[in-house]
């Protein structure tokens, strides 16, 4: 499997409404974190969140984590 591109390195912090989020997991989207399809065509498939409630999220911004979607402060490392 391919690594992805790091458009960040720190997190993308939001306070959210409650619905349904496609996070990107390629790094290639032009619209992140949100997935814009630019990952077809590779290994890559946006990650489906679903949010019951308002609150605030931090995406993860460097692709890294290891709990995806949200930072787990990989980032620090790279």
């Amino acid at each position: 499997m391919s690594k992805p591109e790091t458009p960040q390195k720190a997190p993308y912090v939001e306070d959210l409404e409650p619905g349904v989020y496609a996070w990107c997991s390629c790094g290639k989207s032009t619209k992140q974190p949100y997935c814009d399809g630019s990952h077809k065509g590779t290994d890559f498939s946006p990650v489906i969140e679903k949010l019951t409630e308002a609150k605030k999220v931090a995406w993860c911004g460097c692709k890294q984590t290891g709990g995806k979607p949200y930072c787990d402060g990989s980032h620090a490392k790279l």
